[in-house]
């Protein structure tokens, strides 16, 4: 209660030096002052913004160095602004009492505030990170210019509740949260800097240095939240109480979460599945894009990309085509006629896979003669590629493409459907029998006996 009389009779102290204030010909020159310095710092900053072109001029600058100069340029008409009136108050300060420009040093240094913290929280690219830190910054230093920090602190740390031994107050909350996304921020910035140099290790296969990243990642976020709650006075031993809670939490409404995370770092440490691996996974077929700590991107030839939960690959049956082994075999069928030289047309096959590009020669593609069909001889050709990620149907394809001209040029014949071919065949013996020529009827008998 005496801490919210304290802030009233501060209020009511700013109000009555206000009121007297607005009664003086000096309130009215302040005023003049910030609305000239005000209009100058905008048309000036307005000006230098459309001359300078920053792209151009720091085209080869580092990015850190382009963020702070773009939000420096975004800033210069404030800094203007804070130039023209430290001037005309530093004049007044000369001219007359210091109670008269009051009004003018508190628009100085609260502006001054204002371009310290954008310049700082321009570093941070989470826009919702970079609102919170910037409006509670900023609220705290414009508290401590008028002279209430201690009055508005005093009065949050008032309003508390306890649970168990800990006690929880305004203040206490809005500091934690304040404090623990800048850490959360800092660890991940931290974590993705790591990440980017593990990423350029040649000597660490690809799972590994998703799973170091992983653990890297953990370990910072699991020490910002420990820090952050030591910062502001939160016994750690305190929390036991909840750990029951949290336990039954995580044993319901955590655990395809939580499964999907072990999933996901099991797959790391056996390397089954990693980064750059083509798979099949259900109806799903593509290239390991993300491994993250609850799902895997699986790219699809059609541009789709799936998030496949880490769990489904250890629950369910998954292909690796490239385990052990980047060579994947493929197989395609055809048939030839019964008065087609066999030995032939698996020359003719061989040669026309070996003439596709993606089709490796070592393995060498084999044709077998597989069965003497009803109608047609039936084949079988394997051969192997490098790169199933490109597509397997249109290598397929290719190799089908080169079979049907490579058996054309070497007069290997390809049967008709087995219904068309029937249905002619039928046809062929309902024709009539052609006419007889002339000269093989019977010569006529001769009038004269003998």
């Amino acid at each position: 209660m005496d801490n919210v009389q304290g802030v009233v009779a501060n209020l009511s102290g700013t109000l009555h030096n206000l009121v007297a204030e607005l009664s003086s010909f000096w309130l009215l020159v302040q005023f003049g002052i910030l609305l000239v310095a005000g209009f100058a710092g905008a048309l000036a900053g307005a000006t230098i913004r459309r001359r300078v072109d920053l792209d151009k001029l720091g085209a080869s600058w580092p990015p850190l160095i382009k963020l702070l100069a773009k939000a420096l340029l975004d800033c210069i008409g404030t800094i203007l602004f804070i130039a023209i009136a430290f001037i005309a108050r530093e004049a007044m300060l000369s001219m007359t009492w210091p109670s008269r420009s009051y009004l003018v040093g508190v628009a100085v240094s609260l502006a001054t505030a204002w371009v310290v913290i954008a310049l700082v929280t321009s570093l941070i690219r989470n826009q919702f990170i970079h609102r919170v830190v910037s409006i509670a910054a900023w609220t705290f230093a414009a508290l401590d210019i008028v002279g209430l920090r201690s009055a508005v602190r005093a009065e949050l740390d008032a309003y508390a509740v306890m649970f168990g031994g800990l006690r929880i107050s305004a203040l206490l909350v809005i500091k934690g949260t304040v404090l623990l996304l800048i850490a959360l921020w800092i660890a991940n910035a931290l974590s993705d800097f790591m990440d980017r140099r593990i990423k350029s290790e040649k000597d660490l296969t690809p799972s590994v240095q998703v799973l170091i990243s992983k653990m890297i990642r953990i370990l910072l976020i699991a020490f910002a939240i420990i820090t952050v709650l030591s910062s502001v006075g939160i016994d750690l031993s305190a929390l036991a109480f909840f750990s029951g809670a949290i336990g039954v939490g995580l044993g319901f409404g955590l655990q395809k979460i939580v499964s999907n995370f072990v999933s996901g770092i099991i797959l790391l440490a056996d390397k089954s599945i990693k980064p750059g691996d083509v798979i099949s996974v259900g109806e799903h077929f593509g290239r390991v894009g993300i491994m993250g700590a609850r799902y895997t991107s699986v790219d699809t030839r059609d541009g789709r990309e799936y998030l496949i939960p880490n769990e489904d690959f250890i629950t369910q049956r998954v292909a690796n085509w490239s385990y052990s082994s980047d060579l994947v075999r493929l197989s395609v069928k055809f048939n030839t006629t019964y008065d087609s030289d066999p030995r032939k047309a698996q020359a003719a096959a061989v040669e026309a896979a070996q003439r596709v590009d993606r089709v490796v020669q070592k393995p060498t593609p084999q044709c077998m003669l597989t069965a003497f069909g009803s109608t047609s001889i039936e084949y079988e050709m394997w051969f192997w590629i490098r790169d199933p990620a490109a597509g397997i149907i249109n290598v397929r394809s290719d190799v089908l493409l080169a079979l049907w001209d490579t058996l054309a040029h070497q007069g290997v014949t390809i049967p008709k459907p087995g219904p068309a071919r029937v249905i002619y065949e039928l046809a062929r013996e309902d024709e009539p029998d052609p006419p007889k020529d002339q000269d093989d009827t019977a010569a006529p008998k001769s009038p004269f006996p003998g």
